[in-house]
């Protein structure tokens, strides 16, 4: 079986950092995605959990560093620095912050295609991409964006649909109120928890067997919540 592709997401306010390094991730064998701004980026860390992040320091909406701290607060992979900022004080404080990398620009594309491969290097035994999961009588096909219950079509808004994904990427493990609302409503969101307990309510009437005693969209009081995958 074909290994899936690496996801690599590029946060990088500078149009000619994409054109450049756009088609050298993909020329390289990886699946890449951009963001503008910090903003955009850490919603799309949260969304697409990928791989391995590239991140600029001089963002437009916010600092780089500000990014990283916040990236930090729910997501584990690696972050590579990519900046101009060639202070020694600028790296450590990167670093300090949850930084992996740091590469300095102006750089070789030769040599951050082999930083990229030593980030992945300790998650080359993740187990393959799945593209469709089951839990109770409910299957949701990843790739063609495609939930059903007993063979029926469900019908999931955009918010629902990405609530519902962003619980499945956790694997059992409980996802924080906070982690769920970046992730599926932005970082300006993140007291808004009404808004993630209507949608956890909406999901368990049209998956649960029993939306009063859910079985699979479980409760974590206080923390968060889980997808049980079992039974």
């Amino acid at each position: 079986m074909n290994q899936p592709l690496a996801r690599i997401l590029v946060i990088d306010d500078e149009p000619q950092i994409h054109r450049f390094l756009g088609p050298a991730l993909e020329a390289a064998g990886y699946h890449h995605r951009r963001a503008d701004n910090g903003t955009q980026g850490l919603r799309e860390i949260a969304q697409w959990s990928p791989d391995v992040v590239i991140l600029d320091l001089g963002l437009p909406d916010m600092d780089g560093k500000d990014v990283l701290a916040r990236a930090r607060a729910f997501y584990e992979g690696p972050i590579l620095i990519l900046s101009a900022r060639d202070k020694e004080g600028e790296k450590i404080e990167a670093f300090e912050s949850g930084a992996n990398d740091y590469v300095e620009k102006p750089f070789g594309i030769g040599e951050l295609l082999a930083r990229i491969k030593v980030a992945l290097r300790p998650r080359t035994v993740a187990q393959p991409a799945v593209t469709k999961v089951r839990f109770g009588d409910v299957e949701v096909d990843l790739d063609m964006r495609y939930v059903s219950r007993n063979g029926e079509p469900v019908h999931l808004p955009p918010k629902e649909y990405a609530l519902l994904t962003r619980l499945i990427s956790g694997h059992g493990k409980v996802l924080t109120h906070k982690e769920l609302l970046v992730a599926v409503w932005g970082v300006a969101h993140t007291e808004d928890t009404q808004y993630l307990r209507v949608a956890i309510g909406q999901l368990r009437q049209k998956l649960e067997m029993d939306p009063a005693s859910p079985s699979h969209i479980v409760t974590e009081p206080g923390i968060g919540y889980r997808l049980k995958r079992e039974g």
